[in-house]
């Protein structure tokens, strides 16, 4: 199996050395890639001093180095691992297991069950927001996924190449986990142990500007996936304030013969046609997205069905 560790960087001089040697010698049949996202400091030199493959990525952000990464790196195994040397390289070995008995198309590194993310972090804000952002996933998915943020994972070549990455910064691994949760992709989480930077490494993770990216990742994500809970959750909410407003004048004409209320009854049949309108853009946008669902699975049959025939040829 043809295996390439993923290592996006930024700024990472003193760190990425250190990562590249440990998975050397875990994996040594693996090809390990380094992509330098604008770095200022010495990353690139020191990653190819250490025998990567150095490649670099002008646009700023994790989620465009991420994208390069998918669109030009092939194998048939792929471990994304970040470059601060905070994941021991050790359970790989465990991770990249599920992708060569082919149970998972995504296999998660989590931090987070047993406590020592907790511990290393001392940074409260960030399980704060790992634990919310996990909250909000699991209850719009109806899921049990561990932990959504962490930042080593492998992959197998369906996901990887399958992978519409849209979101340009940290909102990558939010993105992950949503993409395969809605499209049925197979998940498998391995607890793993979780180390705080060394001294002297910065995160370059801004806890509030960051996390309300994420949020509205899934936001957006949670309206293009399931548009019709979406738009009728806003159509109910329309209906409700419509009706508050509304009613006072109903009861009045009924009583009275006449509506002296006049802008209340503006505001009210205004409210109930954005509540109609919202359910209606429900049902329609969950007709497309049932079509586009549809597509992406004859898609995946087409990349399964070119992976399947390289296998071949590489027998003979």
């Amino acid at each position: 199996m043809q295996i390439a560790v993923l290592i996006p960087c930024y700024n990472e001089e003193q760190t990425v050395g250190a990562v590249i040697q440990d998975f050397q010698k875990e994996l040594p049949e693996a090809t390990i890639y380094v992509y330098d996202n604008n770095s200022k400091d010495r990353t690139s030199e020191v990653a190819a001093a250490h025998g990567a493959v150095v490649k670099k990525e002008i646009r700023q952000g994790k989620g465009n180095v991420v994208r390069s990464m998918f669109r030009e790196i092939e194998a048939d195994c792929y471990v994304m691992v970040d470059g601060d040397d905070t994941y021991p390289a050790h359970f790989v070995h465990q991770l990249i297991e599920p992708i060569k008995n082919n149970e998972a198309n995504m296999v998660i590194g989590d931090r987070l069950s047993n406590g020592t993310y907790t511990e290393e972090n001392k940074r409260p804000m960030h399980n704060f927001g790992n634990n919310l952002v996990k909250g909000c996933i699991n209850f719009l998915y109806k899921s049990d996924v561990k932990d959504i943020m962490t930042g080593y994972r492998a992959f197998d070549s369906l996901f990887v190449k399958s992978m519409p990455v849209m979101s340009p910064g940290f909102e990558i691994e939010t993105e992950m986990t949503i993409h395969a949760l809605e499209n049925r992709l197979a998940i498998k989480e391995i607890p793993i142990e979780y180390r705080d930077r060394p001294e002297g490494s910065e995160s370059k993770l801004n806890t509030v500007s960051d996390g309300l990216k994420v949020l509205g990742t899934i936001f957006t994500l949670f309206k293009e996936y399931k548009p019709m809970i979406f738009f009728s959750i806003w159509s109910l909410i329309f209906l409700f304030f419509g009706l508050a407003v509304g009613m006072p004048v109903i009861a009045e004409f009924v009583w009275t013969g006449y509506i002296f209320k006049i802008p209340s009854a503006i505001l009210a049949v205004g409210l109930i046609i954005l509540s109609v309108l919202s359910f209606i853009c429900g049902l329609i946008l969950d007709t497309v997205a049932e079509n586009h669902k549809r597509q992406y699975e004859l898609e995946l049959n087409h990349i399964y069905n070119q992976r399947v025939k390289g296998r071949v040829r590489s027998e003979f």
